[in-house]
């Protein structure tokens, strides 16, 4: 992979870009006022903290649900659970990375379904700012997004289930050419972002890497297994890689204490307190 010039000379322009921050690990200051509001395809809006179930007379084949928080916003496909423009939205926040300008940062998060979807389930919702879950069924996999509405921190999960046990292929197409991956080198892990204070990284458990270029990554994900990405220092901090785990599994992967972080683009003297990755 090709990790850009500009990348290797960020650390020593930090200070003279006036770039340098002292931003601690994510934490609930990231999300402060962060909450998702849900418009239907058929234009309901939902915003109240509470369960919700859509009926799948609601969602006609391959709609979109908009997805739009404080601090994120993306389209969801109904069907496929496929998620579009994935962006960060630049609102004010003491641990923002994006220096307040409105970035996309994924054009898609594409599960290869093949003929398959979840249309003859209805959609169960659970809003309780700064969370979002999505749940629905077909007839032969089970689909599961998480998503949190903060500035940075571990901020979403997509988690297939098939009925026959076999994986699930997920492609990951960063918004190009103002992201992309570089192997950070600093950490040796694989993030992606920008030549300023976006820091990201793909977390995957259970999951297997098929392909990797300059703005996309391709990943066979196990039933049961997850997609994953953090933002912000909990991308680039040292901690161990996540369990081989199908349920469950998010308590245990949890990191206790504090953990370096590394590259110099965010200043901490506190570590992490985010969730265990993997390359």
């Amino acid at each position: 992979m090709r990790s850009r010039a500009r990348f290797a000379a960020l650390a020593l322009g930090l200070s003279a870009l006036g770039l340098s921050t002292s931003a601690q690990a994510a934490n609930s200051e990231a999300c402060t006022g962060g909450g998702f509001t849900l418009t239907l395809p058929s234009g309901r809006v939902l915003s109240a903290q509470s369960g919700y179930k859509i009926s799948r007379s609601e969602l006609p084949a391959n709609s979109l649900v908009k997805v739009r928080g404080r601090y994120i916003e993306f389209d969801l496909n109904a069907s496929t659970f496929a998620v579009y423009n994935y962006t960060l939205t630049g609102a004010p926040n003491a641990l923002d990375i994006t220096g307040g300008v409105r970035t996309v940062l994924f054009t898609r998060k594409e599960p290869n379904l093949g003929t398959q979807n979840v249309n003859a389930g209805d959609l169960e919702v659970k809003l309780s700012a700064p969370d979002l879950e999505f749940r629905r069924s077909g007839s032969s996999l089970k689909m599961k997004i998480q998503a949190k509405d903060c500035a940075q921190g571990g901020i979403f999960q997509m988690e297939p289930e098939t009925n026959n046990g076999a994986d699930v292929v997920i492609t990951h197409t960063l918004a190009s050419p103002g992201i992309f991956y570089f192997t950070n080198p600093y950490t040796g892990k694989i993030n992606f972002g920008n030549s300023q204070l976006i820091r990201g990284k793909d977390s995957p458990q259970v999951a297997a890497k098929l392909a990797q270029s300059e703005f996309e990554t391709v990943w066979s994900v196990a039933s049961g297994g997850r997609m994953g990405g953090v933002l912000g220092e909990d991308a680039i901090e040292s901690s161990p890689s996540a369990t081989a785990c199908v349920q469950d599994c998010q308590a245990q992967n949890r990191i206790r204490g504090s953990v370096p972080v590394l590259d110099p683009v965010y200043e901490s003297d506190t570590g992490g307190g985010g969730e265990a990755e993997d390359d």
